[in-house]
């Protein structure tokens, strides 16, 4: 099967990206930049992993995004939330943190972007690096969601491409320890919310990707 893989640089997405290339070929790698303050890190962190297994990479600009939301990932004058790891699984706390970074229709205009190349390469796949925690928060991350997509997608693509993500029903440690066995080069990742020099570690990112590492044996990398 070729696929065509969402790619933030971030660790689900980068997982992802590894266990798409164990089932078959991965003819791209997309990014998209929305002017989210991450933007440069996740295009260096995603270039870098495209390049480390060889692939084609891609930043697709989407100035309009930006125009057209308020989100903290974006407005510099919204705070980003940044919860201790005792509130990261409660449900009302995490509901308020995801509303904070929510992005008008991302996923869906990001999956929509990718089938039109995934259907233009002659791909069967878009992948994308979904989870089971956040999912719980954010919609748009869900099983229920990629079957619906994938309904739509039967009708607006000639080839029928079809959305998968192979980590949609892990946790973060259960996906760090499938990145172990993957042998993802963790060094090139970046799952943080802000653009800075070094991962902040406060923000809601930042705390389940190191929760998870930490959980796995692998605080250090």
């Amino acid at each position: 099967m070729r696929s065509v893989v969402l790619l933030s640089g971030g660790l689900d997405s980068a997982v992802s990206l590894a266990h798409a290339l164990r089932e078959g070929m991965v003819k791209l790698c997309l990014t998209m930049d929305y002017g989210q303050r991450a933007a440069t890190r996740e295009i260096s962190a995603a270039a870098a992993l495209a390049d480390y297994y060889d692939i084609e990479h891609r930043v697709v600009e989407l100035p309009f995004l930006r125009e057209v939301t308020s989100t903290a990932l974006v407005n510099r004058s919204t705070v980003v939330p940044e919860p201790v790891d005792e509130i990261l699984d409660d449900p009302v706390h995490a509901k308020a943190s995801a509303a904070a970074v929510w992005v008008p229709n991302r996923n869906g205009l990001f999956i929509n972007i990718a089938a039109s190349f995934a259907e233009a390469m002659n791909c069967q796949l878009v992948v994308t690096g979904f989870n089971k925690e956040e999912a719980l928060s954010f919609p748009d991350n869900s099983a229920a969601f990629v079957s619906k997509v994938n309904d739509a997608l039967a009708y607006s693509t000639a080839n029928q491409v079809r959305v998968i993500s192979y980590t949609q029903r892990l946790s973060k440690i259960e996906i760090v320890r499938l990145g172990q066995r993957l042998q993802v080069p963790w060094r090139l990742l970046w799952s943080c919310y802000y653009g800075g020099r070094t991962m902040c570690g406060n923000c809601e990112s930042c705390r389940r990707f190191f929760r998870a590492m930490e959980a796995a044996g692998l605080a250090g990398y």
